[in-house]
């Protein structure tokens, strides 16, 4: 797990986001991007890149190799300070997330993005790599909020009835809360709460939301459906305080 280094190691992420999120998941690509096979936008050139290598891999059908191994997942951070002086971040797009900010005007915030890794390495570990690749992020950076959309495969709500209603539990405080734009914003509550069957939907779920509600995460109000990328996105918020002190122990505490 390292950063990204100069344009042609982003270009690799762009290519390996287009195999995931076009052609495995379904999303929608414009003419440009599907000549390319890149999926790009004008955040990738001031977002900070997170690679995940496996080393020593070669060249055999569609690897993507970067120097020191193939690339098999990514993920792109992007700063408050960096989002400011670039016209905002990518999650504002579907979630109010102005005002959250302006109630803690003392703490930085980082988005988290694009996370996306190869099918077959879908796994705790590299779940656990990408987080350690973030958390060192935090740490060098001194940032304080992580916040950003998570996805769910799919564009229909009755699919991700258990799932969608199981994150709702996990609603923020309202010091913490923030709700998804009105014209985007579907209901996350569809099962009642006492019929949640909480093992079944954490089961469901995917690793990286799994990863972050194990770390104390709170969850927005309202999910939006996101046509071109043909998922249900829930926002994530993780403030840095809320997270238990144990996980220090394997990640390392704040700014240590």
């Amino acid at each position: 797990m390292r950063q990204a280094s100069g344009l042609d190691e982003i270009a690799a992420c762009q290519q390996l986001r287009y195999r995931v999120f076009y052609e495995e998941l379904g999303a929608i690509p414009t003419p440009e991007m599907a000549g390319r096979r890149l999926d790009g936008d004008r955040f990738d050139a001031i977002c900070d890149h997170l690679v995940v290598v496996r080393r020593g891999a070669m060249a055999e059908g569609d690897t993507i190799l970067l120097q020191d191994g193939e690339l098999i997942g990514t993920y792109r951070l992007l700063r408050q300070e960096v989002a400011v002086a670039s016209g905002g971040f990518y999650t504002q797009a579907e979630f109010d997330i102005a005002p959250v900010i302006a109630a803690h005007p003392d703490l930085r915030f980082l988005e988290l993005g694009r996370s996306c890794v190869l099918k077959p390495y879908r796994t705790k570990p590299v779940v656990e790599l990408l987080w350690q690749g973030i958390w060192n992020y935090v740490r060098a950076h001194d940032m304080h909020v992580m916040l950003g959309c998570a996805s769910l495969e799919g564009i229909d709500p009755h699919r991700h009835a258990l799932s969608l209603s199981f994150l709702a539990e996990a609603s923020a405080p309202p010091e913490w809360n923030v709700r998804a734009l009105p014209e985007h914003r579907i209901d996350m509550r569809r099962i009642a709460r006492e019929k949640i069957d909480q093992r079944q939907a954490l089961k469901l779920l995917p690793p990286l939301i799994k990863g972050y509600l194990r770390l104390g995460c709170y969850i927005g109000d309202g999910a939006v459906i996101d046509l071109q990328f043909n998922t249900i996105d829930v926002l994530i918020i993780l403030p840095v305080s809320t997270i238990n002190a144990r996980y220090f122990v394997h990640f390392g505490a704040p700014n240590g």
